[in-house]
């Protein structure tokens, strides 16, 4: 019986160090966007898989991608319409799965501002914070509604997005999160209206993403994390409160109003099979970013992505 349990322990040892390791940059602080990853680890789906994942929130959102450039990361989560640009710029980066599949993104109004449809923001104040990519997706929402850039007026707000149109300094605001900054303007009695960008002539994207180095990638290892990450996904899809339960309780910070409707709002949108690849979703998105002028040239989509559940 010693004998035995000697043994038990020794396995137990040399699987402990046989873990690979690999460390994961978040695109910000825990939050529920990032659920598949933080019910992987504590549920174990990592270790199952021979992996000893280390996950990191920067202490700036625009570092993730640029350590995994630099080979300081395995994997760094990233935003689709940010690495079309990062790649034309010759950063050594490519997606290798989504978290999640949808947009978050959207442009944010007042509910009771008077701006009914887009078209009623002509004249009005639009906040950004982020110049480039959210100005591109405004300009094509605006296109939408016959509007162009030179019938509103753009102020850098700064990050402060829903302070700033919750105190009127703005009228709408671009780069919310409809699963943030909605809440928290609902949260604080001054309930908020968003236009989506995917029903506002956009082609859809994935909001969130894993992106690599494909030039240092361990694609073995990156395979296993996606498996894990998929298996957390159903894991929440089918116990959505449990989930919740186990993702609040690793932070005192996760654990209010806001990150509970957030959550809610959040489950739906996990990637369910985060490492399959829709091409044509890049190759569209490609097309936009180059008729907006952001890009030089069309960058083919093996360029941008890979599908790793492919075999």
């Amino acid at each position: 019986m010693k004998f035995k349990t000697l043994l038990f322990t020794l396995l137990l040892s040399l699987s402990a160090q046989a873990a690979d390791k690999m460390t994961v940059i978040l695109d910000w602080f825990v939050n529920p966007d990032h659920g598949p990853i933080i019910i992987a680890q504590e549920n174990g789906y990592f270790k199952e898989l021979g992996l000893d994942v280390r996950i990191i929130a920067p202490a700036d959102p625009s570092d993730p991608p640029k350590m995994v450039a630099a080979g300081k990361a395995d994997l760094a989560v990233s935003y689709q319409p940010q690495l079309h640009m990062q790649v034309a710029e010759g950063m050594p980066l490519i997606r290798v799965g989504t978290l999640v599949g949808t947009p978050l993104n959207c442009l944010l109004a007042l509910k009771n501002g008077g701006i009914k449809k887009v078209a009623d923001l002509k004249g009005k104040k639009i906040g950004f914070s982020v110049a480039g990519v959210d100005e591109a997706v405004l300009g094509k929402m605006l296109e939408h509604s016959g509007l162009k850039m030179s019938d509103i007026t753009l102020v850098n707000v700064n990050w402060s997005l829903s302070p700033s149109l919750m105190s009127k300094q703005v009228d709408a605001v671009i780069g919310a999160f409809r699963n943030f900054e909605l809440n928290q303007m609902e949260i604080e009695g001054v309930p908020g209206q968003c236009f989506y960008p995917e029903q506002e002539g956009l082609p859809a994207y994935d909001e969130l993403i894993y992106v690599a180095n494909p030039k240092t990638m361990d694609i073995n290892k990156t395979r296993r994390f996606l498996m894990a990450t998929e298996k957390a996904v159903q894991y929440i899809v089918n116990h959505p409160k449990k989930s919740w339960e186990i993702f609040s309780k690793t932070s005192k910070e996760l654990q209010d109003k806001l990150n509970a409707k957030a959550w809610v709002d959040t489950l739906p949108r996990f990637a369910m099979r985060p490492a399959a690849l829709d091409h044509g979703r890049y190759r569209r998105f490609e097309t936009f970013l180059h008729d907006a002028g952001l890009i030089k040239k069309i960058q083919p989509v093996s360029t941008l992505a890979v599908d790793l559940g492919a075999k």
